[in-house]
């Protein structure tokens, strides 16, 4: 999985900004809900909803925020939405690959949306499928902290992971990211945690199998533009690109 990690950079820049923005809280919100919709409403023996919690708590979204969000899902505060989970699939300027993740409880609306920021940037929806192929989907354990490299080694055989790499953050410092299969991150995650390791979060991450270089300053700026137009859409809950940047293209195109 060598050479994965440029975007987890993207998207960890963008998170921060975002976060200040407090454009993550209704996002975050909702997921917590689907979460316990779909599963048991205690997130002792519902993983996808700790590690929605787990996320909330990070963005720094208030502990009886998140109780809401629980007891809506739970049922507790009525029906509520009829949200579903779906993937669209389309084309960024450049032809960069793009999927976007959504909760959406309609649609027409949704894919309309989508449809014009595509297109306001020069880019198109295309059919489910169109670029899913050019990424695989994998189980990611992200680590925070000092690693031991060879303690690490000995705990992903055991959890079962596929590979790992060893990050740095300006702002987060040193660090890890654990991989495998998507069957098997809770697994993981359990196995590196009762190791010691400081695992900070958990997700499923479409990871391109290659990726297509941006040097261009017009372009760059287009793609982040048309990436933030789309999370800024509430249906959408995560948007994955195979574009790469230098970091300096990608801090200016950002400001």
């Amino acid at each position: 999985m060598a050479g994965h990690s440029k975007w987890a950079n993207i998207k960890r820049q963008k998170a921060r900004v975002d976060a200040v923005k407090g454009k993550i809280f209704a996002k975050l919100s909702r997921q917590m809900i689907v979460a316990a919709r779909t599963g048991i409403p205690d997130p002792e023996g519902n993983f996808q909803l700790r590690t929605a919690i787990e996320k909330a708590k990070a963005a720094g979204i208030p502990n009886e925020n998140i109780e809401r969000a629980i007891a809506k899902g739970a049922g507790k505060l009525g029906a509520g939405d009829s949200w579903e989970s779906i993937r669209y699939e389309g084309y960024g300027p450049g032809g960069v690959a793009i999927i976007i993740e959504a909760l959406t409880d309609n649609r027409n609306r949704t894919a309309a949306d989508l449809r014009a920021a595509l297109s306001k940037y020069g880019g198109n929806l295309g059919e489910t499928g169109c670029v899913s192929w050019m990424f695989q989907q994998k189980g990611v354990c992200i680590l925070r902290g000092a690693v031991d490299e060879d303690a690490l080694l000995e705990a992903s055989l055991e959890g079962g992971a596929e590979s790992y790499e060893l990050t740095e953050d300006e702002e987060e410092g040193e660090g890890a990211e654990v991989f495998t299969d998507v069957a098997n991150l809770e697994n993981l995650s359990k196995t590196l945690k009762e190791k010691g390791f400081n695992v900070s979060e958990s997700e499923v991450r479409w990871i391109p199998g290659n990726t297509l270089e941006v040097t261009d300053p017009m372009q760059a700026r287009s793609l982040m533009k048309l990436m933030d137009a789309l999370e800024d859409l509430d249906d959408v809950q995560n948007v994955t690109a195979n574009f790469d940047m230098a970091d300096e293209l990608m801090s200016v195109s950002m400001a």
